[in-house]
């Protein structure tokens, strides 16, 4: 079952990167029968090295919303680049993007552009440290805000005291949150938090509505600024921001992954009281004005805004959920599905280590259907019904490999 479709690019990458691949691309740590690399995607398809083509439901880890190779944003990244990419000055596009954000975000008064999620939520926390004069940052117990030190778990490399000045709470858990804020006192800046819980290795958990409103109140009575971090989750749920269901608007937010449709950029978007912050820190990179991705995202968002989706992506990953609960009810396994249907989770009932979920996904793997045993999964607008009823077709063999 292992794969070796890339035996020769794994020995060559050993000699030249560290470890050969690195962070949450090392494929080999989740799955022994998915490729390390891939070769060409398409639609909700993506193809390995040596031409197996899966069903992808990674979507290139989130930022592929529409589907690979989607040829609006193909035709507007083309466009732009014929007329420069990397340029001495920002490109118009740059104004056209920060205005699309402003009117498509529903708290947004003001836009600005980087490259990863990371430098967004990095971003947004020093934002409001600007703007407070504070310094204690407040977060969930397991949450994942980026890979840079302020906010990385405390691993080879990072000090304790590159993450001195945060504290922590139980997600959906409003008393630990006012416990935290306590200790902090007069120096809390900030709470960031995401829409939803979806740490690793853990079902994921919807968010208490009273739990975003709570927050929005110990912000606004202590003068602390919330920060949503969409970087996962946003233009996927909701294209106005994945709180606004909840008629809750945090200060700032910090976007990737959907928003270019797998072009690399990141932005922050904000409120008109926190413009003068936003102005006054130092944040840049030689590649954040780089116009091709930006046009990327006009066309996505836009794609976004003007058709259907987004109801699309839910319908797919309806149809997908209630798929796969009626095979494994019919193979005699217990499955828990968990969070939103366009960012599912799928973990055996009792598989606390995952043991046995990994076995289906790579069951699933050999069988062509891409998916993650502790990873949330993700959803895009090219998954036809005919895609997932192919998937499904996979997946029930994966579902009988495990009774034999």
């Amino acid at each position: 079952m292992i794969n070796k479709n890339d035996t020769g690019l794994v020995k060559r990458s050993q000699a030249v990167i560290p470890g050969g691949i690195y962070g949450h691309m090392a494929v080999r740590g989740f799955s022994d029968t998915l490729p390390q690399y891939m070769a060409d995607g398409n639609g909700c398809r993506i193809t390995d090295t040596d031409g197996n083509t899966y069903i992808d439901f990674m979507c290139g880890w989130g930022p592929v919303v529409l589907g690979h190779r989607h040829p609006t944003v193909q035709s507007a990244v083309a466009e732009q680049l014929k007329r420069g990419d990397c340029l001495n000055g920002a490109s118009p596009v740059m104004v056209e993007l920060a205005e699309l954000l402003v009117d498509t975000v529903a708290h947004a008064d003001w836009a600005m552009l980087a490259k990863n999620g990371t430098d967004a939520t990095t971003a947004s926390v020093t934002i409001a440290r600007a703007a407070t004069g504070r310094r204690k940052v407040l977060m969930a117990n397991g949450a994942y805000h980026g890979a840079v030190p302020w906010c990385t778990p405390v691993t080879a490399g990072v000090t304790a005291e590159d993450r001195a000045h945060l504290d922590y709470f139980d997600f959906n858990d409003l008393e630990s949150v006012r416990a935290a804020a306590a200790r902090a006192g007069d120096d809390l800046a900030a709470v960031i938090v995401c829409p939803h819980r979806h740490d690793v290795h853990r079902d994921q958990e919807q968010t208490d509505p009273q739990f975003a409103r709570g927050l929005r109140e110990l912000c606004d009575r202590t003068g602390a600024v919330l920060i949503l971090d969409d970087v996962r989750c946003g233009f996927r749920l909701d294209i106005a921001g994945s709180w606004e269901p909840m008629g809750v608007r945090p200060d700032l937010s910090a976007w990737s992954k959907a928003i270019a449709n797998g072009y690399a950029l990141a932005a922050v978007t904000g409120t008109d009281a926190l413009r003068d912050a936003a102005s006054r820190i130092f944040t840049t990179g030689s590649f954040w004005f780089s116009a091709a991705s930006m046009a990327a995202a006009v066309a996505t968002i836009t794609e976004l805004r003007e058709t259907d989706a987004l109801e699309r992506i839910a319908r797919a990953g309806q149809r997908l959920r209630d798929g796969l609960a009626a095979q494994a009810a019919a193979h005699g396994f217990e499955v828990i599905q968990s969070g939103p249907v366009q960012m599912p989770l799928l973990r055996f009932a009792g598989d606390d280590d995952f043991t046995l979920t990994r076995r289906w996904t790579d069951e699933a793997g050999a069988r062509g259907v891409y998916v993650h045993p502790y990873h949330n999964w993700f959803l895009g607008a090219s998954h036809t019904d005919a895609d997932i009823d192919e998937a499904l077709e996979r997946t029930d063999g994966a579902f009988a490999a495990l009774t034999r």
